[in-house]
């Protein structure tokens, strides 16, 4: 969204809805140097001689032209220039302020180390922006709520640094990418399941991330359109190597919210994989439960991209089937497709619905 909008006057956001919570902000350093106070020597020489390494070698910069720059709304840039997100003053007055938000979750991701090809290098940056997001964000305003940033790569680094930040109530969730170098049920993640549940927080797995792998099971996709489409089909397979992997059997208080990958394909996969249990479940005697039920456990989904069906009774049944108290509103600010609260929800979901989902199943699900 490129519209350009008046900032409301002082005290007076434009807001339709009240009582938001916003779980999909995407803050940015106005420069690597922000993160210096929390690393070593070492690692402050690392990062701004040689930057991120990501496991898509061939990956300077982005690996598709993105829809704007940075893959963000243009009125986002800030006055002196500044990348979009990166300024709290301009971000609260252009969203939190505008839009009403009364939580925003802040969702770091590039560039955060995470899924980087160096595990000390990946821990190091986890920890630093962890750090910043706590004095540059949440410290400067209480509506905001920090994702505790892992190496996810490094297992024991990530349950370590979870451990480090439990009990803390400025972290509301643990942040993962849908793109990991095994799938996500592997068992080489579940100290990163353990250490979540151990501490109670969900899991925020958002789309995207380096694993150094195609992101379509034939090769790497032409344009930018068939990537950013292959969001959903990537938590789709991680939602199937979570439940055959026995990961919800295992850890039957793991909550996981998928980020910006659409949630209208969850009710067929469930339907999918039901219709193989049955019948090959002596591969997988550790599956006791069918795999639906473990989706509609275990599974929250956030509304940004919603999928707008031509007949609005599909939506409807699609949601019903998920649960509507497992729908969270997401904005994606500051990115291109930022979805307005104000447009976000079709008007034919039923008040009632909208506004747990704009709010209430958030703050069920995060204890705000």
């Amino acid at each position: 969204m490129n519209v350009h909008r008046p900032h409301p006057a002082p005290g007076r956001p434009l807001a339709a809805t009240q009582g938001l919570v916003d779980v999909d902000i995407h803050p940015r350093p106005r420069s690597l140097h922000d993160y210096d106070p929390w690393l070593s020597a070492e690692m402050r020489h690392r990062l701004h001689t040689y930057g991120n390494r990501p496991r898509h070698g061939f990956v300077k910069g982005t690996p598709y032209f993105k829809s704007q720059p940075l893959a963000s709304r243009r009125d986002a840039w800030t006055p002196d220039g500044g990348a979009p997100a990166s300024d709290l003053g301009f971000m609260a007055a252009q969203h939190l302020d505008f839009h009403g938000i009364d939580v925003g979750v802040l969702n770091p991701l590039q560039p955060s180390g995470q899924g980087d090809i160096n595990n000390p290098f990946s821990a190091a940056m986890a920890h630093a922006v962890n750090e910043w997001q706590l004095a540059h964000w949440v410290a400067r305003d209480p509506r905001l709520r920090a994702s505790v940033v892992v190496p996810y790569e490094d297992a024991a680094a990530s349950a370590a640094e979870i451990r480090k930040r439990a009990g803390d109530p400025r972290f509301c969730q643990v942040l993962l990418m849908s793109r990991t170098s095994h799938p996500l049920g592997n068992p080489k993640y579940w100290p990163i399941f353990e250490a979540a549940c151990e501490a109670g927080l969900p899991i925020g797995i958002h789309a995207f991330g380096y694993s150094g792998w195609p992101m379509t099971n034939g090769g790497w996709p032409s344009f930018y359109i068939e990537e950013v489409s292959e969001h959903a089909t990537s938590c789709q397979s991680l939602v199937n190597s979570l439940v055959i992997e026995g990961v919800f059997e295992r850890f039957r208080s793991l909550r996981i919210v998928l980020i910006e990958c659409g949630f209208a394909w969850l009710p067929s996969l469930a339907w999918r994989l039901d219709a193989h249990w049955p019948t090959l479940r002596d591969e997988i005697p550790h599956i006791r439960r069918a795999p639906s039920e473990q989706i509609r456990e275990h599974i929250w989904v956030s509304t940004q991209p919603i999928e707008e069906p031509p007949r609005p009774e599909q939506l409807l049944d699609t949601l019903e089937w998920i649960g509507w108290d497992k729908v969270l509103y997401a904005s994606d600010y500051p990115h291109w497709d930022f979805d307005d609260p104000r447009h976000a929800l079709p008007a034919f979901i039923p008040e009632a619905k909208r506004a747990a989902i704009f709010g209430g199943n958030a703050r069920a699900l995060y204890g705000f």
